[in-house]
């Protein structure tokens, strides 16, 4: 599967951004990651191919949501209340299967697309 992210660019701090995945078939699990510079990369949500169920990493819960347009073959990372920690380029990758889980490993993700970069002021 092919995937590509968009939607990043420069927000205040308190302010929203919405990326985009464009992937070539909704058929596997979704998920966000995001690098900081001099960072691992880490797991932020994903979504299940075949139902709606959602995870997401503590650090941004009650802020994020993550959504899919299946007719689309889309989905989708709102996310609110930016901080400046939450500054990083942003990754959607895809699962080798229909059900992701809230470990949001980084190895298990096989098909990684582009990213996008997130700039969040203070």
């Amino acid at each position: 599967v092919q995937l590509q992210a968009s939607g990043g660019g420069l927000v205040q701090a308190g302010g929203s951004l919405r990326l985009s995945c464009a992937t070539s078939g909704f058929t596997h699990a979704i998920g966000w990651f995001r690098q900081a510079p001099g960072k691992e990369r880490e797991g932020v949500s994903c979504i299940n191919r075949s139902d709606d169920s959602t995870y997401y990493a503590d650090s941004v819960k009650g802020r994020f949501t993550i959504s899919r347009d299946s007719a689309k073959n889309m989905v989708y990372l709102q996310m609110n209340s930016l901080k400046p920690e939450d500054a990083a380029v942003y990754y959607c990758a895809a699962y080798p299967g229909l059900y992701c889980s809230d470990d949001l490993s980084v190895g298990d993700f096989t098909s990684w697309g582009q990213g996008t970069l997130v700039t969040v002021s203070s």
